[in-house]
């Protein structure tokens, strides 16, 4: 579970970057109406928490500070939660639903294997 969280949320941090690189390069407005933040500011929010994400990332595959991956895995599970079903979003039909669902589940995995990575002993390194 541990490599599966890292897959997930290395692909979304990846996914991430790049679409709030591509709009903040080119002028565009993203509208993603399930996350708070609208206009301009969702691009730099996206920004900065896909770099965020992958130094949360990279800091827990190296074991030197792991609870920030945890912290991350809960941050983006409550925010896919919240955006998807918990406001005012509304499904354009089935297949989005389950599109949303998959997501989600996807996180919650990748939360229980940040958080079993968590509870791994740290390997004694020498300097």
């Amino acid at each position: 579970m541990r490599v599966f969280s890292y897959a997930f949320h290395g692909l979304l941090t990846l996914f991430l970057l790049a679409i709030s690189a591509i709009a903040l390069s080119s002028g565009q407005i993203l509208h993603l109406e399930m996350l708070p933040w609208h206009g301009q500011s969702l691009s730099y929010w996206l920004l900065f928490s896909a770099l965020a994400g992958f130094l949360s990332l990279i800091l827990a595959i190296r074991r030197t500070w792991r609870l920030l991956f945890v912290l991350w895995s809960l941050a983006v599970l409550v925010v896919l939660v919240r955006g998807f079903f918990l406001g005012p979003y509304e499904f354009a039909g089935r297949p989005e639903f389950y599109r949303a669902l998959y997501l989600s589940a996807g996180a919650l995995l990748a939360a229980f294997g940040a958080w079993f990575q968590l509870l791994r002993p740290t390997a004694n390194r020498k300097a």
